[in-house]
């Protein structure tokens, strides 16, 4: 396997497979959102948090507040961060009104709780969030290359200028979110990113960054043949 610079992250909220992440070191640390956790049926987020901080005492998590206003961002804030010295608080760039959370991340990151901001589209954001925070704070800028993306938009030339924006500033890291392919890894490597969000079956595939794609072919048809078998279908 190809050597790493980036960091990988996994992005899910299913409590056994985080463990199981954690445990087999196939991860460098956790991200988690509401949407994850609705997905993972997440019923109580404390008891979550608290399970989650015990079983991965030492890699990085970060857990999302739930509020759309600065003042209950601010409180959740200060309950999340509580759970580990490893936990950082997600807060958005801006709320459902889009308005602006430049405010609190500068709060936040002025009393020393390491932030990690999330739904960042532009190199605007970017350099806003960079000004916001306070020198030496350990802090992500979490930058969705994969939904930029999904636009029709090529995400790089924005992901090489965050990534010197970021660095222009002691404990500030880049963070590539929504992670659509294994090649993203690779590209994020080369650019200088930090550290990457990938969901479970991208992770699966990071031992194959490397491998010789002249051994792919007999692999894929000794896929096929196995399906074929398994099926009972047949020509003649």
């Amino acid at each position: 396997m190809r050597n790493l610079n980036v960091q990988v992250f996994a992005d899910g909220a299913d409590i056994e497979e985080m463990k199981k992440a954690y445990q087999n070191k196939e991860v460098d640390g956790f991200t988690t959102n509401p949407s994850l956790m609705k997905k993972a049926g997440v019923t109580d987020y404390k008891t979550f948090a608290e399970e989650v901080v015990k079983a991965i005492p030492d890699a990085s998590i970060s857990f999302e507040v739930f509020a759309d206003d600065m003042e209950t961002m601010s409180k959740e804030a200060e309950i999340l961060k509580q759970y580990g010295e490893n936990v950082f608080v997600k807060i958005p760039v801006v709320n459902t009104k889009g308005e602006s959370m430049i405010p609190l991340i500068k709060q936040l990151s002025s009393n020393n709780v390491k932030v990690n901001i999330t739904a960042v589209y532009t190199i605007e954001q970017v350099k806003e969030i960079v000004e916001a925070i306070k020198p030496g704070v350990e802090s992500y800028v979490s930058v969705f290359a994969g939904r930029i993306a999904d636009t029709g938009v090529d995400p790089l030339p924005l992901m090489k200028e965050a990534e010197k924006v970021c660095h222009s500033k002691d404990g500030v890291k880049l963070l590539w979110a929504s992670c659509r392919e294994l090649f993203n890894v690779v590209q994020a490597d080369e650019i200088g990113v930090d550290i990457i969000t990938c969901p479970k079956d991208v992770v699966a595939k990071v031992p194959n960054i490397g491998r010789d794609v002249n051994e792919l072919s007999v692999d894929t048809v000794e896929g096929f043949a196995k399906d074929i078998k398994a099926s009972g279908l047949s020509i003649l």
